[in-house]
C-alpha cells in the first residue's frame, strides 16, 4: 500500500492514562512504523511534542480545554452539593468537554488534503466537533473514520442515560461519518440502527513486544493478586468482592493490589482488611502490566451490559495471567476460593489474542471498506 497522508483528532494523547489515549498513541506510532504520514491534532499537554517528535508524528495544537470542571469541596451537605453539580453539569451539558466543539471549529478548518481522517471518542465531542467542519465543501480527508469506544446514548454503564437532545448531535456524526468503528461486535447495539451499516469491528491494540513482564518467582508465602481502573458504584461495583475478601479468616494469605482512579469505593474496606486490601498509586500503563506481572493472577470487574468491554482484558492476555471475572450482585464465592487456592479451572478466557496486534489493527483501519 502507497503511503497515505492521516489525520487523527483525538482528546486522550500520550502521556494521558486512559484507553482512548492508548488508541490514538498506539495507532500514531504503527501507521508511521508502516510509512504513512501521521498528523495528531490534539490538546497540548507536557512532552507530547518531544514525543511525537521521537515517533515521527507531526504535532498539531487543538488548543487547551479552558472551561474548567468544578471542584468538590467542603464536607457533608456541601461536599454532596459541588458532587451533584459536577455530576449534572456533566450529564445536562457535557462540560467541560463541550468546548472541544469550538476549539475544533477554530483548527480543523484549516486542515486539507489528507486520505484518512480518525477521530477518536470518548469525549464524544470529539466526534460533534469534526461533524461541525466537515461538509462535502470542507471534506478534510477522502475518508472519515469515527473511532468509538463505549456508545454514548446507547450506553449502558452510567448510573444516569444521557439527555435526549444529544441523540441529535450522535445522529449527525454518524451521518456525516464514512464509517464508525467499534471495539466489539457487542457494541454495534450501543448505536441508532440506521447507522449500523456503517459500523465495523477493530479491536484495541497494543504492540505485544513493548510490554516488559517480570522473571521473578512468584511468592510463595501469599497470594498476590490486582486490578487496575476505575470502579462505578452497582456496575463495576467491587463491594461485594471486597466484603467478601474481609470476610476470610486471616490465616488466608493474600494481597490485593488496586490501583484506580476512585479509590473512594476502596478504602472503607481497608481498616477491617488488615493489610490485604491495599490501595496503591496510579502508575503508566507499562510500569502497571510490569507489576501484574509479579501477581499470580489478576482480577476483572464485569461491566453491565455487552455493549462496553474493557479494554483491559487485553493488557490481562498480553501478561498472560488468570483472570478472575467478577460480576456485580453475583458474587461467585467457590470460584474466588478456587483462584486463592490456585485453581484456575474457571479462569476468563480470552480468544485469539494475536487480533490485538496493533500492527493488525492498524492494517484494519487502513483497508476499512
Amino acid at each position: 500500500m502507497s503511503a497515505q497522508k492521516i489525520l487523527i483528532v483525538t482528546n486522550g494523547f500520550y502521556p494521558e492514562i486512559s484507553p482512548r489515549s492508548f488508541r490514538a498513541t498506539e495507532l500514531a506510532k504503527e501507521l508511521v512504523r508502516q510509512g504513512h504520514q501521521v498528523t495528531v491534532l490534539t490538546h497540548p499537554r507536557e512532552d507530547v511534542s518531544e514525543f511525537c517528535a521521537k515517533h515521527g508524528i507531526e504535532y498539531k495544537n487543538m488548543g487547551a480545554i479552558t472551561w474548567k470542571p468544578f471542584t468538590i469541596k467542603g464536607s457533608g451537605l456541601v461536599r454532596l452539593f459541588w458532587r451533584l453539580v459536577t455530576r449534572f453539569s456533566s450529564l445536562l451539558f457535557e462540560y467541560p468537554n463541550i468546548q472541544i466543539i469550538s476549539l475544533l471549529k477554530k483548527t480543523l478548518c484549516q486542515f486539507s488534503g489528507y486520505d484518512l481522517m480518525i477521530s477518536v471518542a470518548v469525549p464524544y465531542p470529539i466526534h460533534w466537533g469534526v461533524a461541525a467542519v466537515r461538509t462535502s465543501k470542507k471534506p478534510i480527508a477522502k475518508k472519515w473514520i469515527a473511532d468509538c469506544g463505549d456508545p454514548y446514548m446507547g450506553q449502558e454503564n452510567d448510573t444516569f442515560k444521557p439527555p435526549f437532545y444529544f441523540g441529535w448531535l450522535e445522529k449527525r456524526f454518524c451521518r456525516k461519518a464514512d464509517y464508525i468503528t467499534v471495539p466489539t461486535s457487542a457494541s454495534i447495539n450501543g448505536y441508532y440502527p440506521e447507522f449500523r451499516s456503517k459500523i465495523r469491528v477493530i479491536p484495541q491494540g497494543f504492540k505485544f513486544e513493548d510490554v516488559q513482564r517480570s522473571n521473578e518467582p512468584l511468592n510463595q508465602e501469599k497470594i498476590i493478586f490486582g486490578y487496575g481502573g476505575m470502579f462505578i458504584p452497582g456496575r463495576r461495583d467491587p463491594s461485594e468482592f471486597l466484603n467478601y475478601l474481609n470476610s476470610l479468616d486471616q490465616s488466608i494469605k493474600f494481597e490485593f493490589h488496586v490501583y484506580t482512579t476512585t479509590p473512594h469505593m476502596v478504602e472503607p474496606f481497608i481498616e477491617n482488611s488488615k493489610g490485604r486490601i491495599i490501595l496503591k498509586p496510579i502508575v503508566k500503563r507499562d510500569a502497571l502490566l510490569f507489576e501484574m506481572s509479579k501477581m499470580h493472577f489478576v482480577v476483572n470487574f464485569e461491566n453491565v451490559g455487552s455493549t462496553q468491554t474493557p479494554s483491559k482484558l487485553i493488557d490481562f492476555a498480553i501478561i498472560e495471567k488468570p483472570i478472575l471475572s467478577i460480576k456485580f450482585g453475583g458474587l461467585k464465592t467457590e470460584v474466588v476460593d478456587q483462584f486463592l487456592n490456585q485453581d484456575y479451572q474457571n479462569a476468563f478466557k480470552i480468544e485469539q489474542a494475536d487480533q490485538y496486534r496493533i500492527e493488525r489493527v492498524a492494517q484494519q483501519f487502513l483497508n476499512i471498506e
